[in-house]
């Protein structure tokens, strides 16, 4: 892979991983139609989302900051028995929301569920199909009234909620995961600024949790030296470019809707699958 190609992932990863148009989807028709090389495309995918976290930790320092802090108070009131007498602030609460969303995202981790859809991955037509799907909802989203919840107040069976959607939609390659949390959170009750806040701070989490997954695989096979400053490259690119994307959205979101994203995934999906067909 050369660093030319690496730089193009990095800027795919970086805008489609926060944006709701699905990285997975983007890059994957990137590697169907141009022919890149995927040999190393394992450990290449892992530093670019690696990328993106660091991303997310840097816009949200100070909400990371807080999680990390209300993990310790929250396990010091339950070693000293003096959880039912303090109650949660909202720090803890915020911290056991994010956990509760996660959890759908472990069975299907164990019971495989992402290997048996990679094969979607390298279908263009369904790819494309997805990401009209995706679109659909981004548009849906978008026509629900405000909603009033926040993520600390709004209890916690809408996490659930906001969770399963990122377990079985956000997973396959042309349905974003920001996209189908969002609209989770927008269908919940949360107003369109906390679904978009909830849906970067879970993501945390399921990008985390997914590296560390696929890190014995990683260390089994090895990772060719060639392949570090391309992996390098790509995560760094896909940092910065992750960084001002995740600030549009944020814009986006106060100052605008979501329609515009909507349109442009009828219309990838549309080309994708014209594509596909032409090139049978």
């Amino acid at each position: 892979m050369g660093i030319l190609e690496a730089i193009i992932y990095g800027i795919v990863q970086g805008i489609a991983e926060f944006l709701p148009i699905s990285s997975s989807g983007h890059l994957a028709l990137f590697q169907n139609f141009f022919g890149t090389n995927t040999q190393y495309g394992f450990e290449f995918n892992i530093a670019l989302h690696l990328g993106t976290l660091v991303s997310i930790v840097v816009v949200f320092r100070k909400e990371v900051l807080g999680l990390i802090q209300s993990f310790f108070s929250l396990a010091k009131k339950l070693f000293t028995g003096r959880l039912k007498k303090d109650g949660l602030d909202s720090g803890e609460r915020l911290f056991l929301v994010i956990c509760i969303a996660t959890l759908p995202l472990i069975p299907l981790k164990l019971l495989g569920f992402d290997e048996k859809i990679e094969f979607l991955s390298t279908v263009s037509w369904a790819i494309g199909a997805l990401l009209i799907l995706n679109g659909v909802l981004l548009f849906v989203s978008d026509r629900i009234k405000t909603g009033k919840e926040t993520v600390e107040t709004g209890g916690f069976l809408r996490p659930v909620g906001v969770g399963l959607m990122q377990a079985f939609l956000g997973i396959m390659p042309g349905i974003s995961r920001s996209g189908s949390t969002i609209t989770g959170g927008r269908f919940l009750g949360y107003s369109r600024d906390e679904a978009v806040r909830f849906s970067f701070l879970m993501a945390i989490p399921a990008i985390l949790g997914a590296c560390v997954a696929e890190l014995p695989d990683v260390f089994d096979k090895g990772i060719d030296s060639a392949m570090l400053t391309p992996m390098a490259i790509g995560a760094i690119v896909a940092a910065t470019v992750g960084f001002f994307a995740i600030k549009l959205l944020q814009y986006l979101t106060k100052n605008k809707n979501l329609s515009f994203f909507a349109i442009y995934c009828m219309l990838a999906g549309i080309a994708a699958i014209i594509a596909d067909v032409l090139a049978v």
